[in-house]
């Protein structure tokens, strides 16, 4: 046993203390460093996709790029809005507002069409992604002209409120999933274990691998700039993997301690545990790290930051797992062999082990009281593997035809939750004043002689849009300094995820344009605005999909094949992934696309999916899914490596490692669920598909499907290389009449 997981648990174990201050200086470094360095925000050129994107691109060469905006709805508290009152507000609030270094323009105020409310619209300078910073001195602003007029209601929205806003829920709602997630994941833990303290192991290790995540993403954040979702990956994911890989280990360790009656040094038992469960950390880590950086190809700057969180949190658990992990179970186990050498000193009897493995049969989990459970949940596969297989692949199968009906859409502002203030405002906006509901923004560069032949182009586009009812009100022509850029922009009565909204873009592009700017020699040209960004980023994900799910399917196999040097093994991993992944897709579209789960679940259904779900379920599952395969045909490769046959290896290594299994998925899905109460749409359609699709996957796949194609396929599973028997890790010999220890 010399492996690199063996050397390096044998170093932690030789000098435990070094290691474990080791990797809290570890931790503490990276939090220092990334506080040092900061995160670096995705500005708002990073974002830009598509037409959309190189118009925008375009506009800011130009400096016309749309400015933020926040809009301030002044109304009468009840009754008519008096004409005095109101002027004295605006001018009041249009003067403070001007002094602010924030705003760029006031303009001037608009009456809604029933006279009842006038609309201030406060434009803001700088970077569109850093207006949600300048808010507060804003609604300051406006509260100071509330109280000055009691007799009015002042009420502030705007994109850069909704977003602050939508900040602020997210923290919230991250803080209540915290407090589902870590008791939920102790009780767990108490369950598997019988410890509190070792229950709390593993979940400190992964508390402190989020911290190291988190510090060190700061970091990465200047290579891959952070759009705000990287803090949220590697909670969810950290917790997960982290809980993962250190209950891999330690079962092990205690499977060991277990077999060899106590008569094993600590150090013996942990370097036993690096041989088997922490290669198997090592191969699954990496699996989800090669997994995750295919979403890097997707091209797109919210991919980038969740494929760096993710991959930065999982290389820090594999670390600690297979470092200060080791450390701890030495001292533990020191500690526990004191404790049990005092008892038989005093002539007490040394506690039996819980949750340890008997040797009846070889098997280390039928001296435990679920044997029983996890022998009658393989009966199926074990006497009709064939039937079995059939049955499940179907009701997989059965799952994914709801999938046949997916509607992608890039989640709009529309979707946010009402609980936001600035969200209510913004309904009362749209409902008074339709005109500033959506807006297209043209915009058109050419060579500077040519700029009369744009303006009289854009005002034969303005003419088409006047005649077209789904375009209102007066167009806005601006032309930059040079006269090379020109934008014009021009307003939808509708809410931007209508049909009527999407068709006034389809209007634009296909029609209106080409036969005006379009006739121009040498001109470029295209449309940005909300809706453009919500039909450009799905497509721009569509067109990535083959790309990003080619190089998945290709890294998931090759990992395989690494790992048990089986062709078969790693078709079957890349079937079972794609038949998981899309049934829970599929259950997905069933609940998220329809209302009938709307009550249940605290969501408003949009009729769609957000368009980030897909691929990133399928990069993130096919990465987790590793951990469950690598874990139990690990298992069962380590049995026919002793000698044992195909057949009874797979049931043994099914049955050996189910409960690990089970209480990793359990942990898995405690915190996927956690985010099914966040009230962000595309967050709560995450954190659902990912708890589906590792319960599907841990229950049915491992369960009932894995075993039962390895039984018929049997000595084949292992083509072209099967193991040669007699290969198997040496297991340390055991000297007799040590006492059986309790690590508890």
């Amino acid at each position: 046993m010399n492996s690199l997981t063996v050397r390096m648990a044998r170093s932690s174990a030789r000098h435990p203390w070094r290691a474990i201050v080791g990797w809290l200086v570890f931790v503490a470094l990276c939090l220092a460093v990334g506080s040092a360095v900061g995160m670096n925000s995705a500005r708002t050129a990073d974002y830009r996709v598509g037409e959309a994107g190189r118009a925008e691109a375009m506009a800011a060469e130009g400096q016309l790029e749309r400015r933020s905006a926040e809009q301030v709805l002044i109304s009468a508290r009840s009754g008519t809005l008096g004409t005095e009152a109101a002027r004295a507000a605006v001018r009041d609030l249009t003067a403070r507002m001007e002094r602010l270094p924030e705003v760029a323009e006031v303009a001037a105020p608009v009456r809604s069409a029933d006279g009842l409310i006038l609309m201030v619209e406060v434009a803001l300078r700088g970077e569109e992604r850093d207006a949600k910073d300048k808010v507060d001195a804003l609604t300051a602003q406006t509260t100071a002209v509330q109280r000055a007029h009691p007799e009015l209601l002042l009420q502030e929205t705007g994109s850069p409120s909704i977003s602050k806003g939508v900040d602020e829920q997210r923290g919230d709602d991250l803080a209540l999933s915290e407090k589902i997630t870590l008791p939920v994941t102790l009780l767990t833990l108490l369950v598997v274990f019988g410890s509190l303290t070792m229950a709390a192991v593993p979940l400190l290790l992964a508390l402190s691998s989020i911290a190291a995540g988190v510090g060190l993403s700061m970091v990465a954040s200047h290579v891959s700039p952070d759009t705000g979702v990287g803090t949220n990956v590697i909670l969810m994911i950290g917790l997960a993997v982290g809980v993962d890989y250190t209950l891999f280990y330690l079962k092990r360790e205690r499977e060991e301690r277990a077999r060899s009656g106590g008569r094993l040094s600590s150090q013996a038992l942990v370097e036993l545990a690096a041989a088997t469960s922490g290669r198997a950390v090592m191969v699954s880590g990496f699996a989800v790290v090669a997994s995750t950086a295919t979403l890097y190809l997707a091209s797109d700057v919210v991919f980038s930051s969740l494929a760096t969180g993710t991959v930065v949190v999982v290389l820090v658990a594999m670390a600690s797992s297979l470092t200060a992990l080791p450390a701890l179970l030495t001292v533990l186990g020191k500690r526990a062999e004191r404790r049990s050498a005092r008892r038989a000193e005093r002539g007490r009897p040394v506690r039996r082990l819980r949750g340890g493995s008997g040797e009846k049969g070889g098997s280390g989990e039928r001296g435990e009281s679920g044997g029983r459970v996890w022998t009658a949940l393989l009966r199926p596969a074990a006497r009709h593997p064939l039937a079995t297989l059939g049955v499940s692949v179907l009701a997989l199968l059965a799952l994914v035809v709801p999938l046949a009906g997916l509607h992608i859409t890039e989640m709009s502002r529309d979707t946010h939750s009402r609980e936001i203030p600035a969200m209510r405002v913004y309904d009362r906006l749209n409902e008074a004043f339709p005109q500033a509901r959506v807006t297209h923004q043209v915009v058109v560069r050419a060579d500077a002689a040519r700029a009369a032949e744009v303006a009289e182009a854009l005002d034969a586009l303005t003419r088409l849009a006047d005649a077209d009812p789904l375009f209102t009100g007066t167009p806005r022509l601006r032309t930059s300094a040079d006269h090379r850029v020109s934008t014009l922009e021009l307003r939808v009565p509708y809410l931007g995820d209508s049909d009527q909204a999407y068709d006034s873009l389809d209007h634009l592009r296909h029609d209106y344009l080409p036969a005006t700017v379009g006739r121009i020699a040498g001109a470029e040209y295209g449309v940005s605005g909300d809706v453009a960004r919500y039909t450009d980023y799905p497509a721009h994900q569509n067109g990535k999909l083959p790309l990003v799910l080619g190089s998945l399917l290709l890294v998931t196999f090759l990992m395989t094949l690494y790992a048990f040097r089986s062709v078969v093994l790693g078709l079957i991993g890349v079937a079972l992934n794609l038949l998981s992944a899309a049934a829970a897709l599929g259950l997905l579209v069933l609940v998220f696309q329809h209302t009938w789960a709307e009550g249940l679940l605290d969501f408003r259904s949009t009729g769609s999916i957000g368009s980030r779900v897909p691929l990133f379920l399928f990069v993130i599952l096919f990465g987790l899914s590793m951990d469950y395969q690598v874990f139990v045909v690990s298992r069962i490769r380590e049995a026919v490596l002793a000698g044992t046959p195909t057949r009874q290896a797979v049931l043994d290594g099914v049955r050996r490692s189910a409960s690990v299994v089970t209480s990793a998925a359990v942990v898995m899905t405690t915190v996927f669920v956690s985010f099914v109460f966040l009230h962000i749409i595309e967050m709560k359609q995450i954190g659902f598909v990912l708890a589906a699709a590792v319960l599907l996957d841990a229950f049915v796949v491992r369960i009932l499907i894995l075993p039962s194609a390895m039984l018929l396929l049997g000595e084949r599973s292992w083509w072209p290389a099967r193991p040669e028997r007699g290969t198997a890790e040496p297991r340390a010999q055991v000297p007799p009449g040590r006492p059986v220890v309790d690590v508890r």
